[in-house]
C-alpha cells in the first residue's frame, strides 16, 4: 500500500529464475514425457470405457436371445435395451478413435534441440504472453514460502527476505523510486480573478463570467455556483456582501443606473455603446457598471443650457453627419448633455466651445 510493487516483483522473479535455471533443461524434456503419459492415460480410460460398453451390449444380446418368443412384451423391452447399449458402444468407439488421432507426434531432433534451448532461457518463457499471472504465482509459490518486505523511505530502499520451501533464506535490497505527485490546483490567474470578482458579485454571477471566458476547473469542467463557492472557501476569499447604502461615486449596475437616471436599461446600454457615459468592467465578460458621480449627473438636465442646440441642428450648423458628431462627443472633443423632454431625454450639443478646425480634413 505504501510502495509500488513493480521493482519488488522483478527482484523476486529474478531470484526465482536464478534458482530454477539449472533444472530448466531437465524440466523441458520432462514436459514431453508428461504430455505423452497424459495422452496414454486418456487412451487407456477410453479403452476401458469401450470394453465396458461392449460387455453391456453382449450381455443384453444374450438376455434377448434367451427370452421366450411368445413373451412379446419382454422381447420388445430387451430389444430396446440392446439397441441402446449398441449405440453407447458405437459412441465410445468413435471417441476412442478421436482421442487416438490426437496422439502427439514424436519430437524430431530439431524440435528436441529447440526445447533444450528454450529450457536454458527460462526468462523468455516467464515473460511470454502465453504465460499467465496465475501460472507465475503457482510456480513461485511452489518454491518460495513467503516474502517479507521492510521499507525505508529515507533511503529509499526495500529490504526483501525470501524464505524458500526448503528452509533457505535469501535477502535482497531493492532501490525504490519516489514520485512526488503535484497537487491539483486551479491556476493562479483564475484564483486572482475570483478574488477580485468576489468583491462585487455573488457566486452565480462569477460562475457565468468564468464560463464566458472559457475558463475550466482543475478537473476541466465548467464552473457552477457550488464550484465557485468551494474555490472561494478553500482560498479563504470573502463572500460578496451587497451594500445597503449607495455612496456618491460608487459603481452601480446598469439596472440601478437606469433607475437613478430615470431611463430604461436599454437606453443606458445605448449610451454606453456610443460613449456618452463611461462604463467599467472588472474583467471581460463581467457585467457593466456605471459610476454615478457629479460629472455624470451634470449631463442630465431639466433645462437646455446656454449655447446648446439639438444634435440635428448641430449637424447642419457644423456641416457633418450625426455619426461624426457622436464620435467627437465620445472622444471628448465636444461636450453634450441630455435634457429631459417628456418621457425621455434629448441630446444637445454645446456649439460654443467647438473649435473651428475640429472638422477640417487634414492636408
Amino acid at each position: 500500500m505504501r510502495v509500488g510493487g513493480v521493482r519488488i516483483d522483478e527482484a523476486v522473479s529474478k531470484a526465482f529464475l536464478d534458482a530454477v535455471a539449472p533444472a530448466g533443461i531437465e524440466a523441458a524434456l520432462l514436459a514431453e514425457k508428461t504430455i505423452e503419459a497424459q495422452h496414454d492415460a486418456t487412451i487407456g480410460q477410453w479403452r476401458l470405457q469401450v470394453e465396458r460398453a461392449r460387455y453391456d451390449a453382449e450381455r443384453c444380446e444374450r438376455r434377448y436371445r434367451a427370452a421366450e418368443p411368445e413373451n412379446r412384451l419382454v422381447i420388445r423391452t430387451l430389444e430396446t435395451e440392446w439397441e441402446q447399449k449398441l449405440s453407447e458402444l458405437a459412441s465410445a468407439e468413435a471417441e476412442l478413435a478421436r482421442q487416438a488421432a490426437k496422439k502427439p507426434h514424436p519430437l524430431s531432433d530439431q524440435q528436441r534441440n529447440q526445447i533444450k534451448a528454450l529450457g536454458t532461457d527460462l526468462r523468455r518463457v516467464w515473460e511470454a504472453s502465453t504465460t499467465t499471472d496465475r501460472d507465475r504465482k503457482e510456480l513461485i509459490q511452489a518454491l518460495i514460502g513467503e516474502v517479507c518486505v521492510s521499507v525505508d523511505m529515507t533511503v529509499p530502499n526495500a529490504h526483501l527476505a525470501l524464505r524458500w520451501r526448503g528452509g533457505a533464506c535469501t535477502e535482497l535490497d531493492v532501490p525504490l523510486r519516489v514520485y512526488k505527485i503535484q497537487p491539483l490546483r486551479t491556476d493562479e490567474d483564475t484564483i486572482d480573478l475570483v478574488r477580485r470578482l468576489a468583491v462585487h458579485y455573488p457566486d452565480d454571477v462569477i460562475a457565468g463570467i468564468l464560463n464566458r471566458q472559457e475558463r475550466k476547473t482543475v478537473h476541466d469542467e465548467a464552473f457552477t455556483v457550488n464550484k465557485v463557492g468551494n474555490l472561494r472557501r478553500y482560498w479563504k476569499i470573502p463572500r460578496f456582501t451587497p451594500s445597503s447604502e449607495r455612496k456618491e461615486g460608487d459603481l452601480v449596475t446598469i439596472t440601478k443606473a437606469a433607475e437613478i437616471l430615470g431611463v430604461a436599461p436599454s437606453t443606458v446600454h445605448r449610451w454606453l455603446s456610443v460613449g456618452f457615459i463611461a462604463g467599467e468592467q472588472i474583467t471581460p465578460g463581467a457585467p457593466w457598471h456605471i459610476r454615478i458621480n457629479e460629472e455624470v449627473r451634470n449631463r442630465f438636465l431639466e433645462k437646455v443650457p446656454e449655447g446648446h442646440i439639438p444634435i440635428l441642428e448641430a449637424t447642419k450648423l457644423l456641416g457633418v453627419s450625426r455619426q461624426t458628431v457622436l464620435q467627437r462627443v465620445k472622444r471628448g472633443d465636444i461636450s453634450a448633455v441630455h435634457v429631459h423632454t417628456g418621457k425621455g431625454y434629448r441630446l444637445y450639443i454645446n456649439v460654443l466651445n467647438v473649435q473651428q478646425n475640429l472638422f477640417e480634413n487634414p492636408s
